[in-house]
């Protein structure tokens, strides 16, 4: 299964079947990898879906399928089946892949190093003004890539979150410190695609980044002066990764865009006008939020069950960090640090990915369910390494999840209207 789920993250990232050599075979690469690995899982032994993201997962498509059909188009249900039923599936594999600490690793490594050939393709289109994929440059100075990564900004949130965990990796040492050089190498080459994307969502995300490890290892207050710090140092930079202004002409149009979004969340708020539907009552201008983008697509139901699997996978990190088992000898305390090691790195790639995606409308992508099955991989296998951790029931909250949903609204909503007041 794992060798499988592997090829299939490679095809993902890397792409290489929409390269021109082979994009007119006709060989649907992505689907038949995936349903070599789901196989492989639907055999396998020792399943385990009692963690709150499995049934959240599948309730999250139940309500796509219902928002198209409350607003009146019945055979919408089959097609969201089929656009988001492969990211279930990729969740369900990846999350019981990846539950050895090892194969975490392993993960993390492929990923690193996807990332970085991109990064090597950007290289590439700068100097020679096209890729070998035949790609070249957007707005002919930023870097970006075939398929889901064709736009600059995917491609930054790709490195963005990617970063920790080439630093990860680069703590391991061996091979008389080539290995620790060989990851940090791989982690500055994805840092300078970052720079070439020219994405500013991007690199707030890597603020955010550096935020979280900040307020980790330093408190909260150092955090915050960083990150106060670091906005300033950007928005004074003499191009357009300065240019963070909500008066300026892209942000204006995001935050217009946000407005919109709770108009149709306010026309049916319940199931919202349906996925897909956004850019239709938007003037062909999607979200630029996944919230909001969740938030008016599928309404209230649908936004809250998005929010409460998002947020178990901050949660299940945070209660490793916070977590102090009773360990008996060094050895179990050294590899206790690992696990927390692991644990913050994968915080931190969370919290890159839903900085960049907060400016993006990044909801449905692969990417996002891709990220959050190797969280809850790692959780499943540290639960089984250490049975003292907390276990998350969804029992235990279903209560709470409609309440932090509803404050969260309160909260955008708010922002929006200051953002609104501020670029006028």
């Amino acid at each position: 299964m794992y060798f499988f789920t592997l090829l299939y993250l490679v095809a993902v990232l890397v792409r290489p079947q929409e390269y021109p050599q082979w994009a007119d075979s006709g060989i649907p690469i992505l689907p038949i990898l995936l349903l070599l690995a789901f196989l492989s899982w639907l055999a396998s032994r020792g399943k385990d879906l009692s963690a709150p993201q499995y049934a959240l997962l599948f309730a999250f498509q139940v309500v796509l399928m219902l928002s198209q059909v409350f607003n009146g188009w019945t055979g919408g249900a089959l097609q969201q089946l089929s656009t988001f039923g492969p990211g279930i599936m990729a969740f369900l594999v990846l999350s019981h892949a990846a539950v050895e600490r090892k194969r975490v690793l392993s993960t993390m490594a492929v990923i690193v190093l996807s990332a970085a050939l991109l990064s090597v393709h950007g290289i590439e289109q700068v100097t020679q003004g096209v890729g070998w994929t035949g790609v070249g440059l957007s707005q002919e100075t930023r870097i970006q890539y075939v398929g889901i990564f064709n736009d600059p900004n995917d491609l930054g949130l790709l490195f963005a979150m990617t970063v920790p965990m080439a630093l990860l990796l680069g703590t391991r040492g061996g091979l008389l410190g080539l290995r620790r050089l060989f990851w940090w190498a791989g982690a500055g080459l994805i840092g300078y695609g970052i720079f070439l994307t020219s994405s500013r969502g991007a690199l707030l995300a890597v603020i955010a980044i550096l935020g979280v490890w900040v307020w980790r290892r330093r408190g909260l207050v150092t955090a915050m002066l960083l990150g106060v710090g670091a906005l300033a140092a950007i928005m004074a930079l003499p191009s357009r990764m300065g240019d963070i202004d909500a008066g300026e002409a892209s942000a204006a149009g995001r935050v217009d865009a946000w407005y919109s979004g709770f108009e149709m969340f306010f026309s049916n708020p319940l199931f919202g006008i349906g996925p897909g539907n956004f850019a239709d009552n938007n003037a062909n201008l999607t979200a630029h939020n996944s919230f909001m983008l969740v938030l008016g697509e599928t309404g209230f139901i649908g936004y809250t069950i998005w929010l409460a699997f998002v947020c178990y996978g901050f949660m299940m990190m945070l209660a490793i960090l916070r977590h102090q088992p009773e360990l008996a000898d060094a050895t179990r305390q050294a590899d206790w640090k690992v696990e927390q090691s692991i644990a913050l790195t994968l915080l931190l790639c969370q919290t890159g990915f839903f900085t960049a995606a907060f400016f993006l409308s990044r909801s449905y992508v692969i990417l996002l369910y891709l990220l959050a099955a190797l969280v809850l991989g790692f959780y499943s296998g540290a639960r089984q390494r250490y049975p003292d951790l907390p276990r998350f029931e969804l029992t235990h909250d279903l209560l709470r999840w409609p309440m932090r949903s509803l404050a969260s609204i309160v909260g955008l909503y708010l922002l929006v209207k200051i953002l609104l007041v501020t670029s006028s």
